[in-house]
């Protein structure tokens, strides 16, 4: 478990202890436990070195299927939230006949 004493304990074994990567730099890395927790600070050097940002790490490699289901799981959360468009409502306001340009007037 490469990531162990990195994060200062925490368990990196079971799905709970897995941790998403949010910022990578040269020489070190922004991770935060999946499910929720307080960011870390970790030096790059003990994460895979073909991670990138938003990937899974569990038990010192990457975890595509955990990182994948993550994906899905937002996507759908985005999709419940979002808001349709009325036919008509014209968002662009380069638009000849847009709704910001008339009430510039």
């Amino acid at each position: 478990m490469r990531l162990m004493g990195a994060l200062g304990g925490v368990a990196c074994g079971t799905p709970e202890g897995a941790v998403q990567v949010e910022v990578l730099e040269d020489e070190v890395a922004q991770v935060v436990p999946v499910g929720g927790g307080e960011a870390r600070v970790v030096p790059r050097a003990t994460l895979p070195r073909d991670v990138r940002e938003g990937d899974v790490v569990r038990e010192g490699r990457g975890d595509a299927e955990l990182g994948a289901r993550l994906a899905r799981e937002v996507a759908e959360w985005r999709a419940r939230l979002a808001v349709s468009v009325p036919d008509g409502l014209d968002l662009d306001s380069g638009a000849p006949e847009s709704l910001t340009r008339r009430k510039e007037y």
